[in-house]
């Protein structure tokens, strides 16, 4: 499983509030793609709270 962060994150922190383990908030979200599959629901969980709709799950 792949994420990325589309254009638009407006660094609110929900992501990371679902997932620090994966998601890190610097000017937007980062994404440290070595822990999504030990994370995957949790990293699911912060796709679908973003309020933007950037976080992409592949």
């Amino acid at each position: 499983m792949k994420v990325r962060i589309e254009d638009g994150c407006i660094a609110c922190g929900a992501c990371e509030s679902f997932c620090e383990a994966v998601f890190k908030i610097e000017d937007v979200a980062v994404v440290n793609q070595d822990a999504v599959e030990a994370n995957a629901d949790a990293v699911k969980e912060a796709a679908d709270a973003c309020p933007v709709g950037v976080i992409v799950v592949e």
